[in-house]
């Protein structure tokens, strides 16, 4: 049965930091636009507080979740135990983009890893937590990361990852504008 709370309490925050991956969803307003789940990995995901969250995005083929904040904020982070008791915790929230050379981008940034194609960083102010059994959910063990993005990004230097994400970043694929698109 699931439980929903106003705030994350320590042991939520002790399953969260356990986990290796965890997903986002997000979704236009308009009914025809396409609702956007994504995976996220590496050591990528800080809880700032009980209500607040946030998670360093590396650059990809998209980019989804920076226009559906930009339009309308809305967003829910999900993780799932694969390992362990069965249970699947969701954020729900309001979520904004900070872009690098802000003065958030440099109060966040140093919490993280220097992951290589850090590309924004998603703020999300946390309005309720809900859990549930997860009953349904596999056991999978856990590896490692997969090296390939970073790998990428670092073969694609500076000046390639600003080109691709030109051509990549600028509109979701329902033609909404991201924060890097409005900031060229």
């Amino acid at each position: 049965m699931g439980k929903q709370f106003e705030s994350m309490l320590p042991v939520h925050e002790e399953f969260i930091r356990k986990q290796y991956l965890f997903f986002v969803g997000s979704a236009p307003l308009s009914e025809d636009g396409h609702v956007n789940i994504s995976p996220k990995g590496h050591d990528a995901f800080r809880i700032l507080s009980p209500n607040r969250v946030a998670y360093l995005d590396m650059t990809g083929s998209g980019n989804e979740t920076s226009a559906h904040l930009l339009e309308n904020g809305r967003i829910t982070v999900m993780f799932c135990a694969f390992e362990g008791p069965p249970n699947i915790l969701r954020l729900y929230g309001t979520g904004k983009v900070i872009l690098p050379e802000t003065v958030e981008w440099e109060e966040l940034y140093p919490l993280f890893p220097p992951l290589p194609g850090a590309r924004q960083i998603i703020e999300v102010d946390v309005h309720k937590v809900q859990t549930s059994c997860g009953f349904a959910v596999p056991f999978m063990t856990y590896t490692e990361d997969r090296p390939t993005l970073q790998r990428w990004s670092v073969q694609q230097g500076e000046e390639g990852l600003i080109a691709y994400r030109q051509e990549k970043n600028m509109r979701s694929i329902d033609g909404l504008p991201t924060p890097l698109g409005q900031q060229s």
